[in-house]
């Protein structure tokens, strides 16, 4: 019994180092990742002479804040945004309504062909869009949308990508409970309205975060089908402060922290429901000792000890006690909570 505690022990100081090193590892990344990022803001806040400086410092000497009245006096930058958040409003609609109807019958209908038929879904992915810019632009022009907000939106509202991942996510969610709402009497509709869209809350937020950067950040698709200066998006306001021969660098840093300011935004608001709505299922085993209590009775003391936890759905994790013949210790790690009634 005394092996066996210290084996559990050695395995929670491996299981420690292992934490202390990933994490570790990972502020290393996030430091590296961070760096471009407040080099744009020094940037954005530098003059000419103090952004082409040798040796370059990171924080001015002299903060020009004129760098952001120079963006909106030079450019309108209120229609720039204004058309920029149309685009990717209807396009995350447009998203939402076709990759989850597609997922729900990938996942759940049964139809001759449907493997074959996802299979080649997928495989437009590989396809890069330099490869079918032009067929699309033929077909935006054949509809007549060409120099029209509505052209970047029917483009952009079918992605392969989506579909995949509210697929995979539908895949997890109990069949059970379709089967219980068809014997009430649930259509499919209702199923799928009722059912499926409202416990997938933390995919369909995965897909907004996504297509939200995807088409906030497109430069290419607006070159293609836009025309007019008043239809530009942010992207193509930022275009035009690179020159042939002279690059306007402080004032592109202040119009790219500017259009970056919506996305840290839409992040930080959507970041709670990748958390929200899942539960934990744990794999196990039991470490059994017997100890004569204070009252001189025989008893035996239940330990759990983790060797797997995967996510499942549910609203949240519930904490109880016990208390029985026998205690059990349960491992609360990551606020994960085990009970005498989870499955191992």
């Amino acid at each position: 019994m005394e092996n066996s505690f210290g084996q559990n022990k050695r395995a929670k100081r491996k299981k420690k180092i292992f934490q202390i090193l990933t994490h570790a590892i990972l502020i290393l990344c996030s430091i590296s990742m961070l760096i471009p990022f407040l080099w744009m803001i020094s940037s954005s806040l530098k003059d000419v002479q103090e952004l082409y400086a040798i040796p370059p410092y990171w924080i001015p000497k002299h903060i020009a804040w004129e760098n952001y009245v120079y963006m909106f006096e030079q450019a309108p930058w209120l229609v720039y945004f204004g058309n920029t958040i149309f685009i990717t409003v209807f396009t995350i609609l447009g998203q939402l309504i076709t990759c989850s109807m597609a997922a729900y019958a990938f996942a759940r209908l049964n139809f001759k062909g449907k493997n074959i038929l996802f299979i080649i879904y997928l495989g437009t992915m590989m396809i890069p869009f330099q490869a079918v810019m032009i067929p699309q632009f033929k077909i935006i022009k054949f509809m007549g949308l060409i120099d029209t907000k509505s052209s970047l939106v029917a483009v952009g509202i079918f992605n392969a990508f989506g579909t995949f991942l509210l697929r995979q996510f539908f895949l997890t969610i109990p069949k059970e409970l379709e089967e219980a709402a068809k014997i009430d009497g649930c259509t499919y509709p209702r199923i799928f309205w009722e059912i499926i869209l409202k416990n997938s809350k933390p995919a369909l937020m995965t897909l907004i975060i996504f297509t939200f950067m995807n088409t906030w950040n497109d430069f290419l698709r607006p070159l293609i089908f836009i025309n007019s200066e008043e239809k530009w998006t942010l992207a193509m306001g930022l275009a035009q402060f690179q020159g042939t021969y002279v690059s306007q660098w402080n004032q592109m840093m202040a119009g790219a922290l500017i259009s970056m300011l919506p996305i840290l935004l839409v992040y930080i608001f959507a970041q709670k429901y990748f958390t929200i709505g899942k539960n934990i299922g744990v794999q196990g085993y039991l470490d059994t000792r017997t100890f004569i209590g204070s009252d001189g009775k025989r008893r035996s003391k239940w330990t759990i000890i983790v060797e797997r936890q995967e996510f499942l759905e549910s609203k949240s994790v519930e904490k109880r006690t016990l208390s029985a013949e026998e205690s059990i210790d349960a491992i609360v790690d990551d606020n994960i909570s085990i009970y005498a009634d989870s499955p191992f």
